[in-house]
């Protein structure tokens, strides 16, 4: 027979777990607009890009002008097309900014 606190904590488990499953996707991946992001959003809005590879998006952005496709991510050293693959959903290609 299973004792009452040992239910109690079961159950809370399984709660926990329940919230948690439908809590994570919500900050899995953000949408983000890769001709307008500065690096710190990039960072956070997309998966495998750090810090680092942020920087390298918006150096070949600046040198080459907007992106005309998520593919062209690919382009940028250290991003591959399996990283655009997992964030293609996520990406938006807005107009890059005026002066930019």
């Amino acid at each position: 027979m299973i004792r009452r606190s040992s239910m109690n904590r079961l159950f809370q488990s399984m709660l926990l777990s329940l919230a948690l499953a439908f809590t994570l996707p919500a900050f899995a991946g953000q949408s983000v607009d890769i001709n307008s992001a500065d690096a710190t959003t990039l960072a956070e809005s997309l998966d495998g890009v750090g810090p680092a590879k942020a920087k390298a998006i918006i150096e070949h952005r600046t040198a080459n002008g907007p992106f005309k496709s998520a593919d062209e991510l690919a382009a940028v050293k250290g991003i591959g097309l399996a990283t655009v693959d997992r964030n293609r959903e996520f990406i938006r290609l807005g107009a890059a900014k005026a002066g930019k």
